[in-house]
């Protein structure tokens, strides 16, 4: 899930992933094709390639795989031709919803998705009932185990880098960008010595939305059924998630 609470879920994400990571690559094989196909095979000139590649890293995907998705999606060998979809809804609690699509049969894609909705105590919205609440930023993670500096200097470094704001978070520091100053926020920081817990282009809510006792439960199950979904790449919420829910 990305979005908030990062702090809170990075752990429980990342053990999914280790326990489906066929499943994560796959859908980082799509992301590649699609980057590749929309802007050429060449990352130094494709920003969305350059994304889908480092989350192929970050995932340990083989280097075959990902040579063979970008081959694919550039038209030097066959592939299948993915549709991009965002679905917006609502969770229980009022929680909104927003996923990023990646699709060969859209009409197969949006009955599957209105059905786990529905099952999951959520809904199926219209076009841009939940988007506006929703920022297109660059937010990276900083763990207060894998810093050497201090929080001054770690936000004096990211604001001279281009960063937009660094705040304290959970186990450590969140510092968002423009998607523009993204990439080099990040190399600012690894060149200080910080290797990021978590680097991405993300929605980011405008405010956070607390829900109480079951309904937690609940979203976090809605959540977690989606992304099983084969054509859910991204899942981003305004959900306040509990800090004990890992």
């Amino acid at each position: 899930m990305a979005g908030h609470s990062k702090w809170a879920n990075i752990k429980h994400k990342k053990a999914r992933q280790d326990a489906a990571r066929g499943k994560i690559f796959t859908k980082i094989a799509r992301e590649l094709m699609v980057a590749a196909r929309q802007g050429g095979p060449d990352p130094e000139a494709n920003f969305r390639l350059r994304l889908a590649l480092q989350k192929a890293r970050d995932a340990n995907m083989p280097n075959d795989n990902i040579k063979r998705a970008i081959s694919r999606g550039s038209g030097d060998s066959e592939g299948e031709n993915y549709e991009q979809i965002t679905y917006e809804g609502y969770g229980p609690g009022g929680i909104a919803i927003l996923m990023d699509i990646l699709t060969d049969n859209r009409n197969r894609t949006v009955g599957e998705i209105r059905h786990i909705l529905s099952r999951n105590g959520g809904n199926l919205g219209e076009s841009g009932c939940v988007a506006w609440m929703f920022n297109r930023k660059g937010l990276i993670l900083v763990s207060r185990e894998n810093s050497s500096l201090a929080e001054d200097e770690l936000m004096l470094a990211a604001l001279e880098a281009g960063a937009e704001d660094v705040r304290a978070a959970g186990e450590g520091w969140e510092v968002v960008s423009s998607p523009e100053e993204f990439e080099t926020v990040k190399a600012e920081l690894e060149g200080a010595g910080i290797a990021p817990a978590m680097a991405e282009i993300t929605m980011l809510p405008d405010t956070l939305t607390k829900v109480e006792g079951e309904l937690n439960s609940q979203l976090m199950q809605l959540i977690e059924t989606l992304e099983e979904h084969d054509d859910v790449q991204n899942i981003y919420t305004n959900w306040d998630m509990p800090e004990d829910m890992e």
